[in-house]
């Protein structure tokens, strides 16, 4: 049988071995959904706040064929700086390893492998959904299916104000995922605390989010949690000011033909210009934001 080439960070083997706590990121973000130098300075910024709190940062990629869990800083700048690099999700990991590849990881991506390093606990921007339009498209990210299957806490600022937030909430909720918005009783849309949705489930505390994860486990249920944590008040876009710029990026997407991988940076790069990069600023804000929950719950889990 072939093995998994895997190779960890120094610095997450450590965590491993010493059972502390660890945060995963994805890597996506660097190399499809900001431009160099903004999406290394802040993948670098992400895992200092993570560090900051506590916990040890986990970025995961495939570089040459490798899964790497934990990037070492010169990796990072190159990865942030490379061209070609696929966008991998479950679908297309294995293909990517098995060619020797480099490819940055998706949520799905990112939440299988830290499933197999033992990492629980996830940090993204927001996760990606039913892409309006799926009822003649059929597009629907795998982002959904694997919450219902692989044990992580996945803390994300909603789905992106980009998809139809309505069917992916119904997509969830067929899948049995805990879909728990942290603080509030409505549902945040990404660059927005405000989706308009009331949140099927609502918690306070780190505490109570690793407790009902460790309940999952106990009980023997498949599958993750959603945590919607909204975007800090001083950095949110609201959803009037945001949503006619959302809906511009749309109308040309459909026009230029853009479908599947492409259509999510796509549309981020669009509403970064639409918005002359306040987007980028909010979408900065919101990660670092969702690290530092995600390192609560991970040194929750660890008690």
């Amino acid at each position: 049988m072939t093995d998994l080439p895997m190779m960890f960070a120094p610095e997450v083997a450590e965590a491993l071995e010493a059972g502390r706590p660890i945060v995963a990121l994805e890597s996506t973000i660097i190399t499809h959904g900001m431009p160099y130098p903004q999406n290394v300075e802040t993948a670098q910024t992400v895992e200092a706040d993570i560090r900051a709190a506590g916990a040890v940062p986990a970025t995961i990629a495939v570089l040459d064929g490798v899964l790497h869990i934990g990037l070492t800083e010169t990796q990072l700048i190159a990865l942030g700086q490379a061209t070609g690099v696929m966008k991998v999700s479950r679908a297309d990991l294995p293909v990517c390893i098995a060619r020797g590849a480099t490819g940055a990881t998706t949520v799905a991506a990112t939440m299988i492998a830290a499933e197999i390093a033992g990492i629980k606990v996830f940090a993204t921007g927001g996760i990606g959904g039913v892409h309006r339009g799926a009822e003649q498209t059929f597009d629907i990210s795998a982002d959904l299916l694997e919450l219902g299957e692989t044990a992580v806490t996945v803390v994300a600022a909603g789905p992106k104000a980009i998809l139809d937030i309505p069917k992916t909430l119904e997509v969830l909720e067929t899948h049995g995922v805990p879909v728990i918005a942290f603080g509030q009783d409505e549902i945040p849309a990404f660059w927005s605390r405000s989706s308009g949705l009331a949140a099927p489930l609502r918690m306070d505390s780190a505490q109570e989010i690793a407790v009902a994860m460790e309940m999952r486990a106990a009980m023997g249920l498949k599958g993750g949690q959603l945590v919607a944590n909204p975007i800090p008040e001083t950095d949110e876009i609201p959803r009037d000011v945001i949503m006619p710029y959302v809906e511009a990026a749309l109308k040309e997407a459909e026009e230029q033909s853009i479908s599947a991988k492409e259509v999510t940076p796509f549309l981020l790069q669009r509403i970064f210009e639409l918005t002359d990069g306040k987007s980028l600023t909010a979408n900065i804000a919101l990660v670092r934001n969702n690290a530092r929950l995600a390192s609560e719950i991970a040194k929750s889990l660890c008690k």
